[in-house]
Order: C-alpha cells, then sequence, then structure tokens
C-alpha cells in the first residue's frame, strides 16, 4: 500500500505576519504566510501511517541540522530528510522544530501551502501600533486565520478565505465577487481575468524566480498585486518575461 497524506484542514494552518506596510492612501496593509506546526505533521503521521510506521532522526552536518524523516511503505522504509532554520527565540528547540516540519513537507505532508496566492490584507482602524525601530506590528488581540481552503486535483489551492478574531472575512481568493451593479449604455466590460490554474502558475514561476521573498517582487514583476487580477489579454506578456528571465537563470 502506497500512502497519500491528505491536505489540510483550516484548523490545522496558522497565519504569520510577514510585513506590514504604509500604503498609499495612508492606511496600512500587512502580508500573511501560511504555515503548519510539527504538531500537525506528528497527527497526520500517527492518523494516516500509524505511531509505529514512522520515525525521524537528527543530524549535525557541517552546523547545520538536517532531519530525516522515514516512513515505513510495504514493510519498506522511505526516508526524507531536510535541513531547518533556528528560530529568533528558543533556536536550538526551533532549528530542530523546522527541519522536522521541512522533511514532512517532502513526503508531502502540507505541500498544497507552497501554492498559496499572495495574501493583502488592509489593516482597519486600530489594529496596527508603532514596533519600533520604524517598523509596525498588529495589536495584542488582531489575528487572522483560515476558514476555509479547498484544491484541485493536483492538490493546488483553488479557494481560499481568511478571517480576522471577529469572523470578519479579511480575504478571499478567487477574490468574492461584489454585487452586480447595472451598467450605463456605454459603459466599457470589464477585462476577463486568467483562470485559477494560470494564477497558479504565475505564482509557482514567481516563488521560483524570487525564492522566500517572492510576494516582495510580485507587483514589480507583473504590474498586478494579487495573480487572479491578472488580465487575459496581459498574461502571455507576463508569462514570456517570466520564461525568458527563468531562461537567463538557468
Amino acid at each position: 500500500m502506497e500512502y497519500r497524506f491528505r491536505t489540510l484542514v483550516p484548523e490545522e494552518i496558522d497565519c504569520r505576519v510577514q510585513q506590514i506596510k504604509q500604503t498609499n492612501k495612508g492606511g496600512f496593509g500587512l502580508s500573511v504566510l501560511l504555515y503548519k506546526d510539527a504538531r500537525c505533521d506528528m497527527n497526520i503521521l500517527d492518523e494516516t501511517v500509524g505511531p509505529e510506521n514512522w520515525q525521524r532522526k537528527h543530524e549535525d552536518h557541517n552546523g547545520n541540522l538536517f532531519c530525516s524523516v522515514g516512513v515505513k511503505y510495504n514493510d519498506e522504509w522511505v526516508w526524507k530528510e531536510d535541513a531547518g532554520a533556528p528560530s529568533n527565540t528558543e533556536a536550538q528547540k526551533g532549528h530542530a522544530s523546522d527541519s522536522f516540519k521541512r522533511a514532512c513537507t517532502n513526503h508531502g505532508i502540507g505541500r498544497e501551502l507552497y501554492t498559496s496566492p499572495f495574501i493583502w490584507i488592509e489593516a482597519m482602524d486600530g489594529e496596527i501600533t508603532p514596533g519600533g525601530n520604524g517598523k509596525y506590528r498588529l495589536k495584542p488581540g488582531v489575528s487572522f486565520h483560515v476558514s476555509e481552503i479547498s484544491t484541485d486535483e493536483k492538490r493546488r489551492i483553488v479557494s481560499l478565505t481568511l478571517v480576522d478574531n471577529k469572523g470578519n472575512v479579511r480575504f478571499s481568493f478567487p477574490r468574492q465577487s461584489r454585487p452586480v451593479q447595472k451598467q450605463e449604455p456605454h459603459a466599457a466590460p470589464q477585462p476577463e481575468t486568467i483562470s485559477a490554474t494560470q494564477a497558479a502558475w504565475v505564482t509557482e514561476m514567481c516563488k521560483v524566480l524570487f525564492g522566500e521573498k517572492w510576494s516582495q517582487s510580485f507587483y514589480k514583476a507583473t504590474g498586478y498585486r494579487y495573480p487572479h487580477e491578472i488580465t487575459k489579454a496581459d498574461f502571455p506578456g507576463i508569462k514570456a518575461r517570466l520564461e525568458k528571465k527563468e531562461a537567463q537563470q538557468a
């Protein structure tokens, strides 16, 4: 039997604010990343293969802490490993936990989070406070949570909703449609946007080209804030530019 780990449910996904910036309108906006914790990985391993059919081990290689996670398939152990990064607080513990989570991702647990769209939330009044050194942070008590997520047959995220601690919807993908308004007789039609598959392609390509800071380079590379806002008319040009840049980096 070959196990295939299920995708994560909303309660297993955490949200972390990556950056808070002032907007051109004088307010604040923030980018959010989705991630899983080590307990989530352990629970899914136990649930899928059983506690007795997986194990982990840590090894130091030239100062880099690697974690190897073994999963038993048909009486044969399959091992996958990855290195982690130390946390800002408990460095050693965080380093071990991060390497374990990455190794589990190599087995497929939570890999769909890598297909997340760029998440940008406009802050409401009173949610942001100075954090020192010219930076900002969320006020205590303000948080965001995944309330809905779905994936396609290739385990790519096709819909996603984030709410705040009061239950207000703060982000949706694809963007929630607004009530249809009657157009003036000569009003120009709205341009047609790309499909979810094409938006996922652009997101993945930017992650490949720009690495962990891809979201900061997305607007400069495409001219759009969100992948699903790209129009079908602009997509061929954006696709050609990204493919050209990929070829130059090869």
